[in-house]
């Protein structure tokens, strides 16, 4: 393998300070009254979070000191930046507000040190790669910026009100420290005929981003809180899969399809007691049997 020069192997680094950089002045623009901008600014470190780890992989500049600088440049950009956010738009006047967003913040940053931790795990599934434990840290930070959003674009309602803002926030650091399974586009692989569709795709994002950007993020937010119950409910059937562990997507899908069609219905018996079962050995003599004769037989009992 080549040897990469030392100035390319700072390029991971260097995305990861320009995140850090950008959830930071989220706090700034918010300060200045200009929200919108704070809104982008988060949405920008997001971005990028997601591309530092993703150049040092392909650059094969992977270090622990990166490591270290993107787990605390995430701790300031999706969990301290987001809750000042939040508590200068709208919980500073209210006595509980600041406790609300440092228990966003604690949340955010268990949340980072749990994802540490797991990193080291050998003994998860190995399915396990595929899946967030929780809502990850960029996604949890853009979700409780949900109701700012929703006010720049729609103005004040019920949902910018200081209770509703509080139990959201709230909401979504529990999920943050969570062990609902999330899924994780890490692993995604893309089939080389769907390339050109997926490009063409990705420019008609660019062009609604550029025109409606709160529209798009609002809906981004919604259809990811909307993706939780389908990655339970995928977590959890291969979880009692174990053929479906190590097979491509493909495969996967027909075991799912095998799976359901051999489900039977379980018969549903008419309950008997143990005589009409001897009754019925012996031909259906007895009171059973003869109330079963007459009425099959459409006669009318005599009295």
């Amino acid at each position: 393998m080549a040897r990469v020069a030392p100035g390319i192997g700072l390029v991971p680094n260097a995305v990861t300070v320009l995140a850090l950089c950008a959830g930071l002045s989220s706090v700034m623009f918010a300060l200045d009254g200009r929200f919108a901008a704070a809104v982008a600014a988060v949405a920008t470190a997001a971005l990028l979070d997601g591309l530092d780890g993703r150049l040092a992989r392909l650059l094969d500049a992977t270090s622990r000191m990166g490591a270290e600088l993107d787990s605390l440049a995430d701790a300031v950009s999706f969990g301290v930046a987001p809750a000042l956010v939040v508590f200068i738009w709208s919980l500073h006047g209210s006595q509980w507000g600041w406790v609300v967003c440092l228990l966003f913040a604690v949340c955010a940053v268990l949340r980072l040190a749990r994802f540490n931790v797991l990193m080291e795990d050998t003994k998860s599934p190995p399915f396990g790669k595929e899946f967030f434990v929780g809502v990850p840290a960029p996604a949890g930070a853009l979700t409780a910026l949900f109701p700012l959003v929703i006010s720049l674009k729609s103005g004040e309602g019920w949902w910018s009100s200081q209770l509703v803002v509080a139990l959201w926030v709230i909401a979504i650091g529990g999920l943050l420290i969570s062990r609902v399974p999330t899924l994780s586009f890490k692993t995604l692989k893309v089939p080389a005929k769907a390339i050109a569709p997926l490009l063409m795709l990705v420019g008609l994002l660019a062009a609604a981003v550029i025109t409606y950007p709160l529209l798009v993020l609002a809906t981004f937010i919604v259809l990811y809180l909307a993706h939780v119950p389908f990655a339970v409910r995928r977590y959890r059937w291969l979880s009692r899969h174990p053929e479906a562990w190590d097979v491509p997507a493909g495969e996967r899908r027909a075991i799912r399809r095998s799976t359901s069609r051999l489900r039977l219905r379980r018969p549903r018996l008419r309950p008997r007691v143990a005589g009409d079962a001897v009754r019925a050995e012996s031909g259906g003599s007895g009171p059973v049997g003869a109330r079963r004769s007459w009425r099959r037989l459409g006669l009318r009992r005599r009295s």
